[in-house]
């Protein structure tokens, strides 16, 4: 902790969640930004009924009313794809995907200022290993638009850290020896891993970079377990994966569409339409696809995906849950068990699984030789994952962090270090 207040501020600008860190003798680090609350949930709703703009969990409040509108979840997703270059329709009218990002970044920075009495000029903002896998000139264009974003609400400096070591500088803080630490960082985009040596007498060197023993990371978070548990148990009573009457497999770009939050809005296009309209004319069965046709009707792509996002934090400690669909079908009920979840997203845990493997070779580190496995990040709640990663490193020793706080918390340590 400084003596003085810290002159920049710390912000996670996460998938699911976001969160500001200060520095400030004798205050909490991370800022209150929405009831009394640390982290703000990455949502905007823009309202059409009152033409007004809602963040957070009243964004989701205010949409689940019923009012009309445009949600908006996930948004970190689009930096590094090429929907980022594009935009969307609120009110009738255009908006770019730079600017929503700007809405965002702009009110959390003002929630922070408001919460912390003070303007911030600088920050050092979190990112992700990878904002995009295997291609480094997506990832460094992702991390400029980020950037360019940030100036254009006020930041007048602005620096980068990845999102585990943010993680990393907050848990070395307790630590009275030395340990060779694997941050697990797993959001609601992305799984993040560093590999690292803290210790109390190194947290006092401003250059680390002897200390950092390797990074790894990839494009799979709690979003893509969201879209797996959808696809796998949910979507098929919408008709995904039934048949046409020329025996044909209905075509299943709607349902992606539906199952991935930053893309739900796209299935409400006309053109989207029309091609429901056509499926519907040439399907097998009907019954499915009046379920599917009420949600495009009604829009609730959205609620549908709240409803699986709901289920997949249930399904981390109950052994099953029953899904109330009944907007879709009056008394429409779908049970789930924590075993259906498993094998829906088998393949990302085997995917996550790898690259942990993979840093260690890479880093040179046998697995018994690392002492601590420090999880943060709110998809790392899940047990199957949690456990397979665990496997990969069976003498280290498991450790939570604030799941939602530690990497918030930690950038700003590293914006103090750096700005003062």
């Amino acid at each position: 902790m400084t003596s003085a207040p810290a002159r920049a501020c710390g912000i996670d600008f996460g998938t699911s969640n976001s969160t500001v860190g200060w520095l400030c003798p004798g205050q909490p680090t991370l800022q209150s930004l929405e009831d009394g609350k640390p982290t703000l949930p990455s949502a905007i709703f823009f309202n059409a009924d009152e033409g007004s703009t809602h963040y957070g969990r009243d964004a989701l409040h205010t949409y689940l009313e019923g009012y009309e509108g445009r949600l908006m979840r996930a948004m970190k997703s689009l930096l590094g794809s090429s929907l980022m270059d594009g935009g969307t329709e609120v009110a009738g009218r255009a908006l770019a995907f730079r600017d929503l990002l700007a809405h965002f970044i702009g009110e959390l920075k003002a929630r922070a200022e408001t919460a912390a009495g003070r303007p911030f000029e600088q920050a050092v903002f979190g990112r992700p290993v990878y904002f995009v896998d295997d291609n480094p000139a997506a990832d460094r264009k992702a991390q400029d638009t980020l950037e360019a974003i940030a100036r254009q609400v006020g930041f007048s400096e602005v620096s980068f850290q990845f999102e585990p070591l943010g993680a990393a500088r907050h848990y070395e803080a307790a630590l009275t020896r030395e340990e060779r630490v694997l941050i697990a960082d797993i959001g609601g985009g992305t799984a993040d891993f560093s590999l690292i040596r803290l210790s109390p007498e190194r947290a006092r060197h401003t250059d680390r970079r002897d200390d950092l023993l390797g990074n790894a990371g990839l494009h799979v978070g709690g979003t893509d377990f969201d879209r797996a548990l959808s696809l796998a148990c949910v979507m098929p009573l919408l008709g995904f994966r039934g048949r046409l009457r020329n025996g044909a497999e209905i075509p299943s770009a709607l349902y992606f569409q539906l199952a991935t939050w930053h893309t739900i809005n796209t299935a409400y296009t006309r053109q989207s339409f029309a091609d429901f309209q056509h499926l519907y004319r040439e399907a097998a069965s009907r019954r499915e696809l009046d379920r599917l046709g009420r949600l495009i009707d009604r829009r609730e792509g959205h609620w549908l995906a709240l409803q699986v996002e709901q289920a997949k934090i249930d399904l981390s400690t109950a052994p099953a849950i029953a899904l109330d669909l009944d907007r879709l079908e009056d008394g429409l009920q779908h049970p789930i068990t924590a075993e259906d979840f498993t094998r829906a997203t088998e393949t990302l845990v085997d995917r996550v699984a790898a690259t942990v493997r993979d840093l260690l070779q890479q880093a040179g580190i046998a697995r018994q030789d690392v002492d601590t496995l420090y999880f943060t990040g709110g998809a790392s709640g899940v047990p199957h994952l949690r456990t397979r990663i665990a496997a990969e490193l069976p003498d280290a020793r498991c450790v939570e962090g604030d799941l939602y706080g530690s990497i918030g918390a930690g950038l700003a340590v590293e914006a103090a270090g750096r700005y003062g």
